[in-house]
């Protein structure tokens, strides 16, 4: 056992693990179905994650059993691949999408998505998230649209809409979620866009996917919106 692996124990919190188990639904038929938790807090991990040398292959951490160690290894590749020169960004990047079988719940996806995926084609072409968003996998489809919050910070709101209008029919209720989260976000960069998008589509929108996008508008405009 390598020390980050004994720290991550060490920071164990009695009875966290089944409540862990319970909130990322890994029973029979669930989304995180078999997925396996130590029962760290995420602030924990991330304390071990500072510990990181900066060289040492944390392959063994991403295709870990444990939750708890996969999200050790993103942390650890985030903060290589923010801290790296172009060279190491890149192997970052492909080997991030080379192992999304082991990004496969949504909060492994919400920390290290767009801090590498589009942080990554921020200045480079995008193909590649519209065939993840067209993927047989939920991760990686969530992968795509969050991805799209490195542009949304950026000012940059197109990507959204587009990935939003090709998932509207997703029958997954994560990928909902995310598309809300992310319509709502670049709601805040362009205003007039996002109204846009809702007067074309509201009637075709998951009434999850609405409910996020319009969650920060005044109570009238979000029951007109729910009425539609």
């Amino acid at each position: 056992m390598t020390l980050l692996q004994r720290k991550l124990r060490d920071a164990v919190q009695p009875g966290l693990s089944a409540s862990h188990s319970s909130f990322f639904k890994t029973g029979p038929g669930q989304y995180g179905e078999g997925d396996k938790f130590l029962g760290v807090r995420v602030p924990d991990i991330r304390a071990v994650a500072k510990l990181d040398d900066g060289r040492s292959d944390v392959s063994y951490l991403l295709e870990s059993p444990w939750h708890e160690e996969r999200m050790l290894a993103l942390l650890i590749l985030v903060w290589r691949f923010e801290r790296g020169d172009l060279s190491i960004q890149k192997r970052i990047y492909e080997s991030y999408l080379s192992n999304t079988r082991w990004i496969n719940n949504w909060d492994l996806v919400d920390i290290s998505a767009y801090k590498i995926v589009g942080a990554w084609l921020l200045d480079r072409p995008r193909p590649v998230l519209n065939s993840l968003a067209r993927s047989s996998s939920i991760w990686e489809r969530r992968i795509a649209m969050v991805s799209t919050y490195a542009f949304i910070r950026k000012g940059e709101v197109r990507e959204t809409f587009t990935l939003a209008k090709l998932l509207l029919q997703d029958p997954e209720d994560l990928i909902h979620k995310a598309c809300g989260w992310m319509l709502r976000e670049a709601g805040k960069k362009d205003a007039a866009a996002l109204e846009a998008f809702l007067g074309r589509n509201v009637r075709r929108m998951p009434r999850t996917m609405l409910r996020y996008a319009i969650e920060k508008f005044p109570e009238a405009r979000r029951r007109n919106y729910l009425s539609s």
